[in-house]
């Protein structure tokens, strides 16, 4: 059985969900420890009773150092402080022998088993952003992405996630500093300075907008699949990473923000999964209709380019950023 934990608050709730909902459909045996941010998070999740999960507050979690800082953080900037403390947490309470960590909008469309298989003997999975070279932001970012990341509960894995947590316990704020950003950039350094290290060679797990450029996507029978267009190597979809994607159910709207999506990646990948949030949205408010979560597109003027997709739209007249 696979091993997971996520965290959000309940403005990603919706997102949360669909993750969830995209592994119980292809995963064929996981439990996910989710961490609720806020108590309305808590309480619906709660109400909602999902199998395979395990729910956990706050006021359980919090430990006095993450405690002693959250007031120096933003909430972003905390929830990333958190993350390596929750993989530290499922191992030390839920005994597993393994926890990988799942950022909560990342969707999967086919098993992870293999992803988590792929590691062998290492004791630390880390997979790379695999940046187009035009959205590289490798000096600023890292390497290494924050998306999926797995531990084994052996010396060598809770090693290296303690030193983790105890660097995020010390710094992680969303600014470039001494070769530091947030949680991640810390990651950099790890192949070098641990031997227990995996890097993930499966193109197919963390596909993503900074990266999607480099590839085309096609159906295969009962699988979503890729094509490398430089080496036209094949292969599965595990799961794509929809970072920043702003929603507007009610006029049938998603915005992309900063990349280039052209007409068959929205197709294939991002109209499925407007549609899945908007269900699962509709859904809550009627579960509660106290949870709105009907979203607005923010104005990022200081992110474009970006695009706008109207869902069953005619193509022409879609306003759509391409190669």
């Amino acid at each position: 059985m696979l091993n997971f934990c996520t965290l959000f608050d309940s403005n990603f709730l919706y997102i949360g969900l669909a993750m969830y909902e995209s592994l119980l459909k292809n995963c064929k045996s996981f439990h996910l420890y989710i961490f609720a941010f806020d108590d309305k998070c808590f309480e619906t999740l709660n109400k909602l009773n999902l199998s395979c999960v395990t729910v956990i507050s706050m006021k359980d979690f919090e430990s006095e150092e993450l405690l002693n800082v959250k007031s120096s953080r933003t909430v972003v900037e905390y929830f990333w402080t958190c993350t390596s403390s929750t993989i530290l947490y499922v191992l030390e309470k839920y005994n597993v022998d393994h926890c990988t960590y799942l950022d909560a909008d990342t969707y999967f469309f086919a098993d992870p088993k293999v992803l988590v298989e792929e590691m062998e003997n290492k004791s630390v999975l880390i997979t790379e952003h695999r940046y187009t070279p035009k959205y590289d932001a490798s000096k600023t970012s890292g390497t290494f992405c924050v998306q999926f990341v797995t531990f084994k509960k052996n010396l060598e894995g809770l090693k290296v996630l303690r030193h983790w947590k105890d660097c995020c316990i010390n710094w992680c704020y969303n600014r470039i500093e001494d070769g530091k950003f947030g949680d991640q950039k810390y990651l950099d350094n790890w192949p070098d300075q641990f031997s227990c290290i995996h890097i993930l060679k499966n193109i197919g797990g963390g596909v993503a907008p900074w990266n999607i450029q480099q590839y085309e996507f096609f159906e295969n029978k009962d699988y979503l699949a890729g094509k490398e267009i430089q080496t036209g190597k094949e292969f599965k979809v595990i799961f794509y990473h929809f970072h920043d994607v702003k929603c507007n159910f009610e006029k049938g709207l998603y915005q992309i923000i900063f990349y280039k999506i052209n007409n068959q990646h929205n197709e294939l990948i991002y109209d499925p999964y407007f549609e899945h949030l908007k269900a699962i949205s509709i859904k809550l408010n009627e579960f509660d209709n106290l949870f709105s979560i009907i979203g607005e597109i923010k104005k990022e003027k200081a992110l474009k380019p970006f695009v706008f997709r109207a869902i069953n739209k005619i193509k022409s007249m879609l306003k759509l950023g391409g190669n």
